[in-house]
């Protein structure tokens, strides 16, 4: 394995599948199905997964409501989808703990360190909800420091596009992919890989990033065994 040990990071929206909010059940158990491919293989795998598809903060704000109270709102949408990732997760037969920056604990265990590191080593797939637990934070830095506290050797971004690229590949056909780039070519260049709080920590920390297409089955099985696919940005 190229990797022992992963941070999978997941954008809300992208449990929506083809609707245009919620969760898709079957895009759901897509992921499922590909991320216990790795684990069988004896992959670590933690995920942090955003709450867009449900509620975003910064919407919030938009429609007159107080930031800190409407980035509380989308940390409790992660929580939401946290849980459905484990249920389909368990579908297939991967033992999960959901762990949340926000005391529910009916649904969710708290988030201790030491504790999710075990869970790791027993082969458990550990899904961080309630972002950071603080407002003012995404979900991008939440799972950057979430990937440094628990020693993942990289954050694998799953996202609709195979890569970065020069410009928006979706707006503009003669976009360029980028197969590597360094951290500061990323800045210097004005790419949106993350956002800058979690793009600098990621920095700071030698912690690579791989933007990957999740859509397509087999993406994440491939990264893990080491080929090309998607773009890293190092150091």
């Amino acid at each position: 394995m190229q990797y022992n040990r992963i941070l999978l990071k997941l954008s809300g929206e992208a449990l929506m599948g083809e609707q245009q909010y919620g969760i898709d059940p079957k895009r759901t158990l897509d992921y499922a199905e590909d991320i216990k491919s790795i684990v069988d293989k004896g992959v670590e795998v933690a995920i942090v997964i955003g709450g867009g598809n449900i509620f975003r903060g910064l919407k919030g704000v938009g429609l007159g409501m107080d930031r800190v109270q409407g980035d509380h709102m989308g940390m409790l949408a992660t929580v939401i989808n946290a849980l459905a990732l484990q249920s389909a997760l368990e579908g297939v037969g991967v033992e999960t703990r959901v762990q949340s920056a926000i005391k529910i604990n009916e649904v969710a265990e708290p988030f201790i360190r030491r504790r999710a590191i075990r869970h790791l080593e027993k082969g458990r797939v550990v899904i961080f909800g309630g972002g950071t637990g603080n407002p003012y934070f995404t979900t991008d830095s939440a799972a950057v420091l979430r990937a440094i506290e628990i020693g993942a050797d990289v954050i694998l971004k799953g996202t609709r596009v195979d890569g970065i690229y020069s410009a928006d590949p979706e707006k503009d056909k003669t976009a360029t992919k980028f197969d590597s780039i360094s951290f500061n070519e990323v800045l210097s260049k004005g790419l949106k890989v993350m956002d800058t709080t979690a793009f600098t920590l990621s920095q700071e920390n030698e912690l690579p990033i791989v933007v990957f297409d999740m859509n397509t089955r087999g993406n994440l099985m491939k990264i893990v065994l080491g080929e090309n696919i998607g773009t890293v940005v190092n150091n």
